[in-house]
């Protein structure tokens, strides 16, 4: 029974810091637009010409002019 001395003032700064927190994020506007982030699972984004950040650019191959060792082994 003396545990509740102490459990129930726990409790309720818990609340009221629980509280508190709750009307700083609806001030800050953090629940301004809940549809947006749940739409963005559902969109495409798997453009080919998008580059990631991991890949590194790749040179464009140029064709190779034959030499003259080539010419005279054929």
């Amino acid at each position: 029974m003396e545990s509740l001395y102490l459990l129930i003032p726990i409790a309720i700064v818990f609340v009221i810091i629980a509280v508190v927190v709750f009307f700083w994020a609806v001030r800050s506007d953090q629940f301004e637009d809940l549809e947006r982030q749940g739409m963005n699972v559902l969109l495409d984004d798997d453009d080919p010409k998008a580059k990631h950040p991991n890949q590194s650019p790749t040179k464009p191959t140029q064709p190779t002019q034959p030499t003259k060792d080539d010419e005279q082994s054929s």
